[in-house]
């Protein structure tokens, strides 16, 4: 057999690009190529090349970024597990592991992100279960119930929050991890709670660089869903609010602060970006009371999250809008003093 003689009996056609040139021994053995031959061909200066254990690289030369990626998935799948399954929604064969930290970072276009081809490791995120150990470029992050994948170009991928997480896991750089958090929310990529629990579940938040770049994120999170909120009212055509602002009643103590606030109706709008799951008793004990208070006052309170605003603006103006038409039929609330926050 020569290094040109076609692979069979199994053809080629059903697999991607990438996927003609990144095989396992066993798949190459499934198309006519004896693992003995496959080592042949894979010695120093033949025309492959063993990328990873058991993993060969079908042409001499450096792999590319997806050859990289598709090898580190093919040799977690392959450890222990069939590496030739069909994979959901026509990605790789990979079993159930996925490609997280800073390479996920990388193929979702984070402009914070260093370049796929200049990572020396690829992290792979698979079940605790899985008893692994990292080689070559292909490290590994394990997760007790992982994440479904989201599959970006096929390939299957960490949601951004656990991306982050992982990725920040392993960084010291407080300025690039200031700015991968903030970005992830700057971009749409997802919310600022959202990237806060997965730190806190990480038991990230205690070290001192990842706290200082969680209050930037949170305050980039409150400044974009507040930009939310000027366009849901505008967009909508609602009355024009008093923005931001702190209410007291004549000559007593603070009530608290509200983002949006309609004096004639009695309206306010507060912004709950809270993580999930966290600050609860801070929640219940603080914002819970001063909600509690301005509602006795016959203050109607709507309390909208950036993901409710981001998602579903239009939703969120339609509340807003009944709890105004609906001022109507109240009694009058008592008179305020209405500050800037």
């Amino acid at each position: 057999m020569s290094h040109n003689t076609p692979l069979s009996p199994r053809p080629l056609h059903h697999l991607s690009d990438v996927q003609r040139r990144v095989l396992t021994t066993r798949q190459l053995c499934e198309h006519g190529v004896t693992a003995s031959v496959a080592a042949e061909r894979s010695r120093a200066g033949g025309p492959w090349q063993q990328i990873l254990p058991g993993v060969h690289l079908l042409h001499p030369g450096p792999a590319t970024s997806e050859e990289r990626l598709l090898a580190a998935l093919l040799y977690t799948a392959s450890r222990g597990q069939g590496a030739d399954g069909p994979a959901p929604g026509g990605g790789t064969p990979c079993g159930e592991a996925m490609i997280t930290g800073l390479a996920a970072l990388a193929l979702r276009h984070f402009s914070s992100a260093p370049a796929l081809a200049s990572l020396d490791h690829i992290d792979v995120l698979v079940p605790r279960t899985r008893r692994l150990r990292a080689t070559g470029f292909v490290r590994f992050v394990r997760a007790g119930t992982p994440p479904a994948p989201q599959y970006l170009a096929g390939v299957p991928t960490a949601p951004v929050a656990r991306a982050l997480a992982d990725a920040v896991a392993r960084l010291t750089d407080a300025v690039l991890v200031r700015r991968l958090l903030t970005e992830s929310v700057r971009h749409g990529h997802c919310e600022a709670a959202t990237v806060v629990a997965e730190l806190n579940s990480a038991r990230l938040l205690s070290r001192p660089h990842v706290v200082d770049a969680v209050d930037a994120l949170l305050a980039e999170g409150r400044a974009i869903a507040e930009g939310r909120l000027y366009d849901m009212v505008r967009g909508h055509h609602l009355p024009e609010p008093l923005w931001n602002v702190e209410l007291r009643l004549p000559g007593g103590p603070a009530l608290g602060g509200v983002d949006a606030y309609w004096r004639e109706q009695a309206v306010a709008v507060e912004i709950d970006a809270r993580a999930p799951r966290q600050d609860e008793e801070v929640w219940r004990g603080g914002y819970g009371r001063k909600r509690e208070h301005l509602e006795r006052l016959g203050i109607t309170v709507v309390r909208v999250t950036p993901k409710r605003l981001r998602e579903a603006p239009e939703e969120q103006a339609a509340v807003v809008r009944t709890a105004l038409i609906a001022a109507a039929d109240r009694d009058p609330a008592p008179y305020l003093v209405v500050l800037p926050r």
